[in-house]
């Protein structure tokens, strides 16, 4: 799952600049989980609950806009025509939080938090949401989420009976969060999520040159900020391949398919 809380990438500036929205909590929601529990053989059967429990616990205790919000007729604004993703449905929703964020889960359901929507233009906002859409797409999302949840339930010696793990400590709940949040895809995932975002966005409808535009916003905001590389900004589209790198393998394609840039507003 993911990017399933891939990144928690929290400005200050805009923390203190928004005080009306609630700070996202990845830890906590992690911990509320419940059944959390079997380890050493997950099924994909389980891997679904796993994601359908988490994604309802988020979308529970998370503010998420109303259908009439301008947040919520923006994003559905955007995204009319994506629908589903490896005949996987698509679902939308926008959650009022500080954090500079967004994920998609292997379910089809696409979170993105207000503060993002904040500082991106639409282009910039599809890049975003074609990339982790690809990470999906490619069951990146699945493995890390599957990965961690190993990791955490081995943790400490925890013994496994009949090839189950014992139930997980509040603590290990909280390594799970952390190891979640701090997940970094390869460089060959992380081309492979652009590769697939810059196809299912053209074949969409939508201008793939919204992914360069995407990495360029990214790129700004951290020069904007004084942000290096190693900042969790970063960890949006993680730090590897830097962005540089993918806004020219990205703006190579679109420019050799003839493809014109969209019109700067």
């Amino acid at each position: 799952m993911k990017k399933i809380a891939k990144l928690l990438c929290v400005f200050a500036a805009l923390a203190l600049a928004m005080p009306a929205m609630a700070q996202f909590n990845l830890k906590k929601a992690i911990n509320s989980a419940k059944k959390v529990g079997e380890a050493v053989t997950l099924t994909d059967e389980d891997m679904n609950n796993y994601v359908k429990e988490y994604i309802t616990w988020m979308d529970t205790h998370n503010k998420v806009c109303e259908p009439d919000h301008p947040y919520t007729q923006r994003l559905n604004k955007l995204t009319e025509g994506l629908t589903s993703v490896n005949s996987t449905p698509l679902n939308f929703k926008v959650y009022w939080v500080v954090d500079v964020n967004a994920f998609a889960c292997a379910d089809g359901s696409v979170r993105v938090f207000a503060a993002l929507m904040d500082i991106m233009s639409d282009e910039e906002l599809l890049g975003v949401i074609g990339h982790e859409v690809g990470h999906v797409a490619n069951k990146h999302s699945k493995k890390a989420f599957k990965t961690a949840l190993l990791a955490s339930a081995l943790k400490d010696g925890v013994g496994a009976t009949g090839g189950t793990a014992a139930a997980l400590t509040d603590s290990q709940l909280g390594d799970l969060g952390e190891a979640l949040t701090n997940a970094k895809f390869s460089q060959k995932q992380e081309n492979e999520a652009d590769d697939y975002g810059y196809d299912f966005l053209k074949d969409n409808g939508k201008n793939p040159w919204a992914m360069s535009m995407s990495f360029k916003r990214l790129k700004a905001i951290q020069e904007e900020q004084g942000i290096g590389k190693t900042s969790k900004i970063n960890q949006l589209f993680s730090s590897h391949p830097d962005l540089d790198k993918r806004i020219q393998r990205m703006e190579k394609r679109a420019k050799d398919e003839g493809i014109t840039p969209p019109a700067q507003k």
